[in-house]
């Protein structure tokens, strides 16, 4: 079979030497990409598109592998906002890493899971560099994201040989079943009032995104969801028959979430004070 131009096979992307190798690409046809401008030649090693993303860019320079919240980017977690659009590089111990002043975070820790020449951290490193670098509340959520889109079982997760309590703590309250991350933001505040709160509980024929007690029901809209006229009129018939099988329902937007989550707490710890998890309100 007929290989494609360097500059085609490496088209938004980067690779190693001995991957190209693999691959039937000569050391004679890569030197001669590099020279005619088509492609870049980092660390001896790393062969680079002109149109590589940046980060991945920067991982080729420095000789490291994108995690933490580079990472999560990268695989669609959900990322709160206010978390920095920074690189983040995972350097194991004794490798040489930046050689120059550089605006990214380097994580120096030993792999979790054995990973081969690759530009890109493994799941559990990035979730575990998550979860010393970013805030718990900030960690959890994008932990419980990365559960959803992953398709990670909590109990996998907790069997994996953390290194550190922060990711061991993170491991133990991970659920997997937050819709969203806005869920988590709603939810970790109330776990601490010593109240049972469940996620994705089905009642009325649908799941409602968080059951307090009994009979209180919290609903997230997210910043992208429900914007379609006949969503949004499902959403509220759907209210309307908990309403009239007596739960309480509380309806949030994305912006109460983010921007006013001390709004939303007092909200809930009202309804709570009124006992409407608890009894029915009809």
């Amino acid at each position: 079979m007929r290989l494609a131009s360097v500059s085609d096979r490496l088209r938004g992307t980067a690779l190693h030497r001995d991957q190209l190798r693999r691959e039937g690409y000569s050391d004679l046809l890569l030197r001669a990409a590099v020279r005619a401008g088509e492609i870049e030649l980092y660390r001896r090693a790393w062969f680079v598109s002109p149109e590589a993303p940046a980060d991945l860019r920067a991982a080729a320079r420095w000789g490291g592998r994108l995690t933490c919240t580079s990472f999560a980017r990268r695989h669609g977690w959900w990322m709160p906002e206010g978390v920095l659009d920074e690189v983040h590089l995972h350097f194991p111990p004794g490798s040489t890493g930046p050689r120059a002043p550089w605006d990214g975070i380097a994580h120096w820790t030993r792999p979790i899971a054995p990973v081969g020449r690759s530009l890109v951290a493994t799941v559990e490193d990035a979730l575990a560099h998550i979860a010393v670098c970013q805030p718990p509340e900030t960690a959890l959520v994008i932990w419980e994201s990365a559960t959803r889109v992953e398709q990670l079982a909590p109990e996998a997760l907790r069997a994996v040989r953390w290194v550190t309590p922060t990711a061991v703590e993170l491991a133990a309250e991970v659920t997997g079943l937050a819709d969203s991350g806005l869920e988590v933001l709603v939810c970790r505040p109330l776990q601490r009032l010593r109240v049972r709160v469940r996620q994705q509980v089905y009642l009325a024929g649908r799941p409602v995104d968080v059951l307090v007690g009994e009979w209180l029901v919290i609903q997230i809209d997210g910043w992208a969801h429900h914007s379609s006229s006949a969503q949004r009129s499902k959403d509220i018939a759907h209210d309307a028959e908990l309403r009239l099988r007596g739960y309480t329902v509380l309806r949030f937007s994305y912006a109460q979430v983010v921007h006013d989550a001390a709004g939303v707490e007092r909200t809930i710890r009202r309804a709570l004070a009124a006992g409407f998890h608890d009894r029915p309100s009809v």
